[in-house]
């Protein structure tokens, strides 16, 4: 699981390339949770809380950026 401070030091382009690989993830989460082989059921909800971090230091950066 990420931590936000360890997020922070990351460049947009890091961001950016962790919150595609956090998708691919959670895509295949899903798609074995749908086929009954899903080995950490608690692992669908740290992936889908490291994508909402992620995204929030992106929100962040950019109103800053704006102002």
């Amino acid at each position: 699981m990420a931590k936000f401070e360890d997020l922070r030091v990351k460049s947009d382009d890091q961001l950016s390339a962790d919150l595609g690989e956090l998708k691919r993830e959670q895509f295949n989460l899903r798609f074995q949770a749908a086929t009954s082989q899903l080995e950490r059921p608690a692992r669908i909800k740290e992936v889908r809380r490291d994508i909402a971090r992620i995204k929030t230091l992106q929100g962040e950066r950019a109103r800053t950026a704006k102002a």
